[in-house]
């Protein structure tokens, strides 16, 4: 554990509200596509809002994607609380697949291995690995109260990950929207550490 990741920063992740494409069953990894908030996804919002309206927040931390976004304005709405862009948390690049239905990238995923390219996009494990890059930053940013408002994969492997798992898709697979999980920088530390061996185990030496 770093010197800074014990000075107990609290690290709240929560996936958007839920948006029209959550709502269709239909899969998003281009930050480039406007994807709203439904309705129900707006209440959402402000009821994590009203969760969190007796909590300081000294930042918070969106991804590019607009539902994220706007999660975090309607949650924060009325505050002064820095926001500032997190790319490396962006939802996974499905390349050929954007606008696919979930099932059709679950069976995508049977398929194939972590390391396996989805078509035109990224490998599951790349994007593991800016994941965890990102959580190790987010947890060495000292003491504070940091909202992290990202997508569903990455707080699955952080909650996998961080609880001992070898995979990061089990226990935990299906993460509600706007739900925070609560870590301290060393439990979100040793999360990325976990998700790091997986998506990158060491090369056997020759």
């Amino acid at each position: 554990m770093s010197a800074v990741a014990a000075r107990g920063a609290l690290l709240i992740l929560v996936r958007h509200a839920q948006s029209a494409l959550n709502l269709e069953g239909r899969v998003n990894g281009d930050p480039r596509v406007d994807v709203a908030l439904t309705p129900e996804g707006v209440e959402q919002a402000r009821l994590l809002g009203a969760q969190l309206a007796h909590m300081r927040i000294d930042e918070c931390v969106h991804t590019r994607f607009e539902r994220t976004r706007r999660t975090a304005e309607i949650a924060l709405q009325g505050r002064e609380v820095p926001v500032r862009e997190e790319p490396r948390l962006d939802d996974i690049d499905v390349g050929l697949l954007e606008g696919h239905t979930t099932a059709e990238y679950r069976a995508w995923k049977r398929a194939h291995s972590r390391r396996d390219l989805l078509p035109g996009g990224e490998s599951l494990d790349d994007a593991a690995a800016r994941y965890a890059r990102a959580f190790a930053d987010l947890a060495s940013t000292g003491a504070g109260v940091v909202l992290v408002v990202c997508h569903e994969i990455p707080i699955r492997y952080a909650l996998n990950a961080g609880w001992g798992s070898d995979s990061l898709d089990e226990p935990i697979h299906d993460v509600p929207n706007a739900t925070p999980f609560l870590f301290d920088a060393a439990a979100l530390e040793r999360a990325s550490e976990a998700i790091a061996r997986i998506a990158l185990p060491a090369t056997p030496a020759a």
